[in-house]
């Protein structure tokens, strides 16, 4: 089946990969795009943690973490989800709206692959110390989406313990030992060319 958010007048521009599968061109929005498209979410602070599992092979192929803080907004490290709706600095996705966090999801799971979703509720101090991070990263090199995401989580208090990896299942299984985060799955059988889907 294929997916489609009915929501008029919101256009995708391009669509993901794996974080070592193709050669991304940054795009970069303004500060003054970023700040308009700016959301705010209800409900505790926390940390969610993507991991797109290669169906075939149980192995992780991307690492993109949710930091809902301030605002709400998706670090995505040398990913290649690209839409209109969604202003782009530095490998962080601003503008997560409910909707645009679910297309999100969505834009990762077909036939060939599904993704694990981790949640981990934290102090408002935690999840703006991870805001501020990857705000100040940058551009992630290809097939480090797992390392720096690990980098960056190590630096905040109570998950130093995380394990240090350049493997997304790896941080996947490290993440999941920490007490209190939840797990789930999404699993969708759309064929491999997401370009098609609509927000």
């Amino acid at each position: 089946m294929r997916f489609l958010i009915p929501l008029a007048g919101l256009a995708v521009m391009a669509f993901l990969s794996g974080c070592g599968t193709l050669a991304v061109t940054p795009t970069t929005a303004t500060p003054e795009e970023a700040a308009a498209a700016a959301y705010v979410a209800p409900g505790p602070k926390s940390l969610t943690l993507y991991t797109m599992i290669n169906n075939r092979t149980g192995r992780g192929a991307h690492t993109a973490l949710m930091i809902n803080a301030s605002q709400r907004v998706i670090f995505d490290p040398a990913g290649s989800v690209d839409l209109d709706q969604m202003p782009e600095i530095g490998d962080v996705l601003y503008g997560i709206t409910p909707p645009i966090r679910d297309w999100f999801e969505r834009s990762h799971a077909r036939s060939t692959f599904h993704v694990r979703i981790q949640t981990l509720e934290v102090a408002p101090e935690v999840a703006e110390q991870a805001l501020q991070l990857v705000m100040a990263n940058g551009h992630v090199g290809s097939a480090q989406c797992a390392s720096v995401t690990a980098s960056i989580l190590k630096q905040l208090p109570g998950l130093e313990g995380l394990q240090s990896t350049w493997f997304p299942g790896q941080l996947s299984e490290s993440f999941k030992a920490l007490p209190g985060a939840s797990y789930r799955e999404l699993h969708e059988d759309d064929e491999d060319d997401k370009s098609k889907e609509t927000l």
